[in-house]
Formats: structure tokens, sequence, C-alpha cells
């Protein structure tokens, strides 16, 4: 495993001039990734899963650096302190700054560090999403004003989701989001123009965002070993199993309104109007948790789903996979959610709202079901008809098994860093 370096850099001193190196590796690569990182005792904590995706960028080129958020409060979420024995990564941190004021405030300084970086790097390639505090779009502009070739990467379509969230929530998030929607949407647009080389993680962003850029490519950001795959014992088991019994439904993902958690609760509830036996659970928490276990309790469902929230044991999320029957997930917006490659790799197909995203990660062997977004009725009749036609659903599962098969971490780093080699070579 590679080691790594964490370079700790506080947002008050990046004011400081960083030494600049005789000569860029040719192997040296600089990232946004927006996931926030988390200072406790002089030391940076990174979360595991983002932790993990540093060590396999590191497989692929000499040197990465990576630019992150720095978090005012602890992150959710399991976190790590990398190892600091080598360092063939770094982690830079940059002010958490979706304020407008700390934003404008952090702009000049924060440039000025990342033109320093640029001018360091062999190959770039910013995630974008947002408006405010977007540091990647920041960065993704300063190599274009430096004449530099960069990739953009993104796994949802970020102006559309807020978008679809204007009519939700508080008033002061709707006003927010009626704001900052199409202003967004511009400087998505307005970046990507100028890239090379458009990493886009599923079918939906490629589609929304394709026409907007010279070089679009269809990629995927997965954490998934091949260990982690069910294994043929434990398909077999799983095909015996779902021969009778109740139906096994099962969601893994944060319980807010992108992710539509009564409706997933409403589908239920008419499953139960249809005398389906099943039982159900949602790994999960999120902004409507509390909504979503108050919403089950008043459908009269506590005996049949349950929704425990939170469940930072990797191996126990994999377990509700591979014993799950089917995978009901009511997603609304343009997005590539990893937990239907996760379901799929886990031999659980996937039963849910349509989108390009979830079509394509089925088109190969159909290891599931798609119905219109919205209509929880369509989608009731759809698992009341695999839970009548028992050797239906087996034979779905293991199309589901065929479908998670290409799906390997290793693979799927190498694929966008051959990508970004090949199109941003200096």
């Amino acid at each position: 495993m590679s080691s790594i370096a964490i370079h700790p850099r506080p947002a008050d001193v990046l004011t400081q001039k960083a030494p600049r190196s005789r000569a860029a590796d040719r192997g040296r690569l600089l990232i946004y990734a927006p996931v926030p990182v988390w200072q406790e005792h002089g030391q940076l904590m990174v979360e595991a899963q983002a932790a993990n995706g540093l060590r396999l960028w590191a497989k692929n080129f000499e040197r990465v650096v990576a630019i992150m958020p720095l978090a005012t409060s602890r992150p959710a979420g399991a976190m790590v302190a990398l190892d600091a024995s080598e360092p063939a990564i770094s982690v830079e941190p940059v002010p958490f700054a979706y304020r407008p004021d700390v934003f404008l405030r952090q702009l000049s300084p924060v440039r000025r560090r990342m033109r320093e970086l640029i001018a360091q790097a062999d190959y770039l390639s910013f995630a974008l999403g947002g408006l405010i505090g977007d540091w990647g779009a920041v960065a993704a502009l300063e190599a274009h004003r430096m004449g530099r070739r960069f990739a953009v990467w993104t796994d949802r379509v970020e102006s559309e989701v807020v978008r679809r969230s204007a009519g939700e929530g508080r008033f002061r998030s709707r006003l927010r989001a009626r704001l900052t929607h199409r202003p967004m949407a511009w400087l998505e647009r307005y970046v990507i123009e100028r890239s090379t080389l458009g990493l886009f993680h599923g079918r939906d962003t490629f589609e929304a965002y394709s026409g907007f850029c010279s070089n679009p490519q269809i990629v995927h950001d997965i954490h998934l070993k091949r260990s982690d795959h069910i294994s043929a014992a434990q398909l077999h088991h799983k095909l015996q199993g779902c021969r009778q019994g109740p139906l096994r439904i099962v969601y893994v993902g944060r319980a807010d309104a992108m992710k539509a958690p009564l409706d997933w609760v409403e589908t239920l509830e008419l499953l139960a109007r249809e005398n389906v036996d099943f039982r159900a659970v949602w790994l999960g928490d999120g902004e409507l948790h509390a909504d979503l276990v108050s919403r089950i309790e008043l459908a009269g469902l506590g005996a049949r789903v349950t929704a425990p929230g939170y469940v930072a044991d990797r191996e126990v999320v994999l377990r509700a996979l591979r014993d799950a029957h089917v995978f009901l997930f009511c997603h609304r917006t343009p997005e590539s959610p990893r937990c239907l490659i996760e379901a799929l790799v886990s031999g659980c197909p996937i039963i849910g709202y349509e989108s390009g995203y979830a079509r394509d990660l089925i088109a190969s062997a159909g290891g599931g079901a798609m119905v219109p977004s919205g209509e929880v009725a369509m989608l009731a009749k759809a698992l009341a008809a695999l839970d009548r036609d028992r050797e239906t659903l087996q034979r779905m599962i293991m199309s589901a098994t065929q479908d998670g098969k290409p799906f390997d971490e290793e693979l799927v780093f190498r694929h966008r860093s051959e990508l970004i080699k090949e199109h941003l070579a200096p």
C-alpha cells in the first residue's frame, strides 16, 4: 500500500510562499476533492473512503497532491490519520468557505497558493460542484489563465440538484436554491467549456455536460475491492434462500430530499396493501431520518421496516446487501450514487426510479427494473410481481451479479488515470 505524507497548511497561513521544486516530476497529479479534512491534535484526518481514493491515485502517479477543504467542525463518518513515513501523497487544506464573506476574504490567498501548486504539477483534475466555496472551479479557472490543460470531474448535476430542492425544506434553503441554481449552472458550463477532458461519473452527468466539453468521457468512481463482490458460495445461499419467505428489501444511503425517503416508505405501504410479506431496512442517517422513522410508524410498518441510522462498519453494510433480495431506491435527481453499484456487486437487483445512470448499470445483464420517477404505485407493483414469481427474482439476482462484475476500484481508478495521462500529457 502506498505510504502517504500529510502536510498540514492551516487556512491562516495560505498566504505563505511555498518553495518551488527544481522540476516537476513527470507523474505529479494535482486534484481538488471536495471531501472535508479535519485537524486533530495537530494532525490532519481524512475521511476513510477519501483516504482510500488517494492511495488508489498514488498507484497510478508518482506523486499526488490533493487540495481539500478544512472543516470547521468534525465531519461525520470514519476519519483516519494517514501514514506520514513517505511523501507519496500530500494534502493541501483550503478554507471551508461556503459563506460568501469567508469565500471572498480567502479567495486571493487561495488563488495564489493554487497557482503555485498548478505550476508544480504535470497533470490537473478538479472536481466541480457548487458556487460559493467551489474551490474546484477556482482551481480550474486559474489553470485556464495559466494556459494549462485540465480535467473536470463530477458525479452529479449539482445545479439541477439545487434547482429541484428549491421547492423543499425551510424558507431560507428554498430561497438560497432559487437564487443560486442558475449562476451555478452558468459556472459549470463556463468551466467545462474551458476544460480539455471531462470525467463524468455515470450517464446522467455525461448527458448533462457532454455538449459543453471537447472530450467527454463516462467514468466511475467506486471503492469496492474484488474481495467485496459476493462469492459463489454466498450467491448460491442467496439463490436458495430467496425461493420462499418474506421479500427482503434494503436501501443504503442518506435520508435526504434527493433520495426521497418518504416515497420509499409510501412504496412499502402500498406493498403491504398488496398483502406481500416483506422485511425492509434503510441504513443511513440524514436530515430527513426523523421524518422517515415517523412515517414508518404512522404507516403501521414498525414490525416490518427498520431505519437504524448510520452504520460505520462497512462489512455490516455489505452483509445487508448480500442478504437482501432487492435494493429499493427512489432517487429523484441526476446523480451517480455508488450505492447502486454496491448493490449489484452484492447480487442485489436494483429496483427504483428510472435514470440514465441506473439504466446503464444494468444494460448488460438486466439486473434490475425501473419505473418513471415518482410512480410509487408502479414501484410497489414491480416488487409484488417479484414476490409472486421467485424464479424471476432468482434470475434477476444472477443478472445483478453479472452487471456488478466489472466494478473494481483498482480498474476504475486506472481507467481515469490513463485518460488523464493520454489527454493531458505535458
